[in-house]
C-alpha cells in the first residue's frame, strides 16, 4: 500500500475513531461518514481480545469515575469492544455506502490475525504501546499485510530495532508521534520527521498527532509526513478519556483542508513558518506554539518525554508467563507472554 514511489501521492489521511464510539454501532456508522464528508481518506478502529491484550488481575481491578463504563477495568473494556460480526458491518458499512477505507489497530496478536484473516483490511496499525513488543513485530514482518508502526514512547534506539525487525519490507510506514494527551507543543518534535527520513528511507514516514489544535499537524505535512492520524470526535465533551485530544468534524476539516494547500505549494517556495501562516487562518495560526514545536533536536531527542510517563504506565506491556511452570522449568518461547499488567 505503501512505497517509496509516495513524492507524488496525496498525503494519507487517517481519522482515528479508535473506542470515541461509545460503544454504539450507530454512533460509529455517523463518525464514518462524518469522517469521509471532512476529506478523512480511511477511518481506523481499535481491535482488543481482552484476554489476549490484559492480564486477568488487570482486567478484574476496580475502575470506576467519570470515564468508567463497568465497575471494574474488564467491565468498561469490553462495553466500548465490538464483535467481529459488529466489524464486518462497520467494514461494509464504510466500503460500500460511504466509500472510505476501513481498517483498526491490532492491540494483540489475537486481533492481528482477525483483522489479517477475516477482515482482510486494507492495512494494520500496531500502536505505540506495541512499539517495543517484538514477538508481535516480529509476526507482523512475517506476514504479508501492509502497516503502520506509530513510535509513541520509544528511545531512538528502539525505534531503530523496528527499521531492523522490517527491514525486507518496502509496504510499512513509521510514524512519528508523541503519547501524552494532549502533547505540549514544545514536546511535539515535529523535527523527528525529517530526521526519520534521513535515517529510514525505506520506510514512509508519517505523523500521530495528539497535540490540541490543527497547525502543528499541517506543519508535519510540510516537514514530509506522507501519512497522517488524527483522533476523531462527534463531540469533545463525550465520556472518555480521548475524546479532548481529538478533532471534531470542523476541525478535521479545516486541517485536510490545510494539508491539500500544502500539498499545492512548490518545494520550499516559503520558509515553513510563513507556509503554514499562509494556509490557516489567523484562528488556527500560532507563531509561538509553531516555533516550539519546530525547535532543533537531535535523534539523541527521541526518548521517553515526561509528558509520556501517565501514558507509559498505563499502555506499556510486561513479559508475563502464558502458563503455570513448574520450579526448575526451562523457559521457552511459548511460555511467555506479552500483556498490559498496570492500569491507572
Amino acid at each position: 500500500m505503501w512505497g517509496k514511489k509516495e513524492e507524488n501521492k496525496k498525503v494519507f489521511v487517517v481519522a482515528e475513531i479508535g473506542q470515541n464510539h461509545q460503544g454504539s454501532l450507530e454512533i460509529a456508522k455517523q463518525m464514518i461518514r462524518k469522517a469521509k464528508d471532512c476529506g478523512a481518506d480511511c477511518v481506523k478502529f481499535q481491535r482488543s481480545n481482552l484476554e489476549a491484550k490484559f492480564t486477568a488481575a488487570a482486567l478484574a481491578r476496580p475502575y470506576e469515575g467519570s470515564n468508567s463504563w463497568g465497575k471494574t477495568y474488564g467491565q468498561h473494556k469490553a462495553f466500548l469492544e465490538f464483535s467481529i460480526d459488529d466489524y464486518r458491518e462497520l467494514q461494509r458499512f464504510a466500503n460500500d455506502d460511504v466509500g472510505i477505507l476501513f481498517t483498526a489497530s491490532a492491540m494483540d496478536m489475537v486481533s492481528f490475525r482477525e483483522l489479517e484473516e477475516q477482515l482482510m483490511v486494507p492495512f494494520i496499525k500496531i500502536g505505540s504501546g506495541d512499539a517495543n513488543n517484538v514477538p508481535l513485530l516480529r509476526y507482523a514482518a512475517a506476514r504479508s499485510v501492509p502497516l503502520i508502526i506509530s513510535t509513541g514512547m520509544q528511545n531512538w534506539e528502539e525505534i531503530c530495532k523496528i527499521r531492523d525487525i522490517f527491514l525486507e519490507r518496502s509496504d510499512v510506514a513509521l510514524l512519528h508521534c508523541v503519547s501524552a494527551y494532549p502533547t505540549p507543543p514544545e514536546d511535539t518534535m515535529l523535527q523527528l520527521i525529517p530526521l526519520y527520513r534521513q535515517h529510514f528511507p525505506k520506510l514512509t514516514i508519517g505523523y500521530s498527532g495528539h497535540e490540541l489544535g490543527i497547525q502543528l499537524t499541517v506543519a508535519s505535512v510540510a516537514l514530509g509526513a506522507q501519512i497522517v492520524e488524527r483522533h476523531f470526535t462527534l463531540d469533545k465533551t463525550w465520556k472518555g478519556t480521548d475524546h479532548q485530544a481529538s478533532l471534531d468534524p470542523e476541525e478535521f476539516h479545516r486541517m485536510v483542508k490545510g494539508i491539500r494547500m500544502i500539498e499545492e505549494q512548490p518545494v520550499a517556495a516559503l520558509p515553513i513558518d510563513e507556509l503554514i501562516a499562509h494556509v490557516l487562518d489567523s484562528n488556527n495560526y500560532d507563531e509561538a506554539e509553531l516555533k516550539l514545536a519546530l525547535r532543533e533536536i537531535t535523534v539523541d531527542d527521541r526518548k521517553l518525554l515526561c509528558s509520556e510517563e501517565a501514558c507509559s504506565t498505563k499502555l506499556g506491556k510486561s513479559l508475563v508467563y502464558s502458563n503455570s511452570l513448574a520450579v526448575g522449568h526451562t523457559l521457552r518461547g511459548k511460555d511467555l507472554d506479552v500483556k498490559q499488567t498496570i492500569q491507572s
